[in-house]
């Protein structure tokens, strides 16, 4: 029975970092990218991408969504 629930925990864990992987890497490359593309429509050669937003924005999204 305690065998059980704890494989049945370990498969949610499992699940939740795939999720958390899957969502914290399409959000940080959708970040990263809109970023890029903000600054350089809007700041003209400025070809700089800030990761620091997009990292803290992919962490927070990837928890959130997951």
């Amino acid at each position: 029975m305690v065998y059980r629930k704890i494989r049945r925990l370990k498969m949610n864990i499992k699940k939740f970092l795939v999720s958390f992987a899957i969502m914290f890497a399409l959000t940080l490359v959708v970040s990263a990218l809109v970023s890029f593309l903000w600054n350089l429509i809007f700041h003209g050669d400025s070809t700089v991408v800030e990761w620091e937003t997009s990292f803290r924005f992919a962490i927070i999204l990837g928890i959130v969504l997951s």
